[in-house]
C-alpha cells in the first residue's frame, strides 16, 4: 500500500519517527520471516514519534484525564525526563496472596458511530487471528505465573472481554494464581517481567528479534509503574499510551502484535490508532484546536 501523510507529525509537528512507513512494514516482515523460520510465534513492533514539546507535562496528564481516563494512570517527574501514562493494560497485581494480570491482544479503532461501534466489537470478537494471538498471549501469562504459584492455581478467570477507550477498544482477559508459600512480590516480578503482550512469544527470543529490528531503545516504553506496599501486595502497569518527555522533546510509542497472516500497512495503522489519543492531549496541551472527528 502506497505511504500516506503522517498523521502523527501532522497533528505534531513531529521531528520524525522512529521508522518509515516503508521501513515499519519491511520490518513486519522480517519477523514475519523469523516466523516461518520456527524461531517465534508472534512479535511486539513498535514504533516511536518525537516532537518539540510546548505544553507542559502536568497539562497533558489533566488532557489525558479527560480524553482518555485509564484504569492505570500516572505522572512520574525524575530529575532528567518526565513521564505520563494513560495505560489500560494491567502487568501484575498481587493482593493477599493472590496474583493476577488482564492481557492485552487484539485491537480495533473505535467506530464513528454506536452502529459502526457494535461492528468493529463483533469483528474483534470473531476474527480468528485475533483470538489465536490473543489465546497464546494468555497461555504465555499462564506460564509466567506458573513458575511461582501453587500447583494447580493458575486459572484463566476471564476471557475474550471487550474494552472501550477514547480512540480503540481491546480484547482482554484475566489471568490468576494463588502464590506458592514464600513467593515474595519480586519473585512474581522476576516472573512476568517484562511482559508477554509486549515482547511476544517465546518472550526471550522476541526480545532479541525487538532489538535487532527496533532502531531505538524503548527507555520506560513497556516497563511498568505501580506501587508495592509493605504488606506484600502490589499492582503494576505496563507503560502504553504513554508520553515521555526529556530535554524539551516528547516522545510516544506504540506497538502492534505481528503474527504470520498479519497485513503491515494495517499493523502500521494499529500503532498510530493507540498513539491518537496521547498525541490528541498533546495537542490540546498546546491550546491547539482539535480537528473533525476528534472525539471529545
Amino acid at each position: 500500500m502506497p505511504a500516506g501523510p503522517d498523521p502523527l507529525e501532522a497533528d505534531l509537528g513531529a521531528a520524525g519517527a522512529s521508522m518509515t512507513q516503508e521501513s515499519f512494514e519491511a520490518a513486519v516482515m522480517r519477523v514475519q520471516d523469523y516466523i516461518t523460520a520456527g524461531d517465534v510465534f508472534q512479535v511486539n513492533l513498535s514504533l516511536r514519534h518525537a516532537f518539540p514539546m510546548q505544553g507542559t507535562p502536568e497539562q497533558v496528564y489533566e488532557q489525558l484525564r479527560r480524553l482518555n481516563p485509564s484504569p492505570y494512570m500516572g505522572l512520574l517527574r525524575f530529575p532528567d525526563f518526565q513521564l505520563v501514562s494513560a495505560s489500560p493494560e494491567l502487568l501484575v497485581k498481587v493482593e493477599q496472596g493472590k496474583a493476577s494480570t488482564r492481557p492485552i491482544a487484539g485491537t480495533r479503532r473505535r467506530g464513528r458511530t454506536p452502529e459502526e461501534d457494535r461492528k468493529m466489537e463483533e469483528e474483534l470478537l470473531t476474527n480468528e487471528k485475533e483470538q489465536a494471538e490473543h489465546i497464546m498471549l494468555v497461555d504465555l501469562l499462564r506460564n509466567d505465573l506458573g513458575r511461582v504459584a501453587d500447583y494447580g492455581s493458575v486459572r484463566a478467570s476471564e476471557l475474550f472481554a471487550i474494552e472501550r477507550y477514547s480512540h480503540v477498544m481491546h480484547l482482554v482477559s484475566e489471568v490468576e494464581a494463588r502464590l506458592a508459600p514464600g513467593k515474595t512480590v519480586y519473585d512474581v516480578i522476576a516472573a512476568v517481567f517484562p511482559g508477554g503482550t509486549i515482547t511476544g512469544a517465546p518472550k526471550v527470543r522476541t526480545m532479541e528479534i525487538i532489538e535487532e529490528l527496533e532502531p531505538v531503545t524503548r527507555g520506560p516504553y513497556t516497563g511498568a509503574m505501580g506501587w508495592i506496599d509493605y504488606n506484600g501486595n502490589m499492582e503494576l502497569n505496563i507503560i502504553i499510551r504513554t508520553l515521555v518527555v526529556k530535554d524539551g522533546v516528547g516522545y510516544i510509542q506504540a506497538g502492534a502484535g505481528i503474527v504470520i497472516d498479519s497485513v503491515p500497512y494495517r499493523e502500521f495503522r494499529e500503532c498510530h490508532n493507540k498513539a491518537k489519543a496521547v498525541a490528541l492531549a498533546v495537542r490540546r496541551s498546546e491550546n491547539r484546536p482539535g480537528k473533525a472527528g476528534d472525539r471529545r
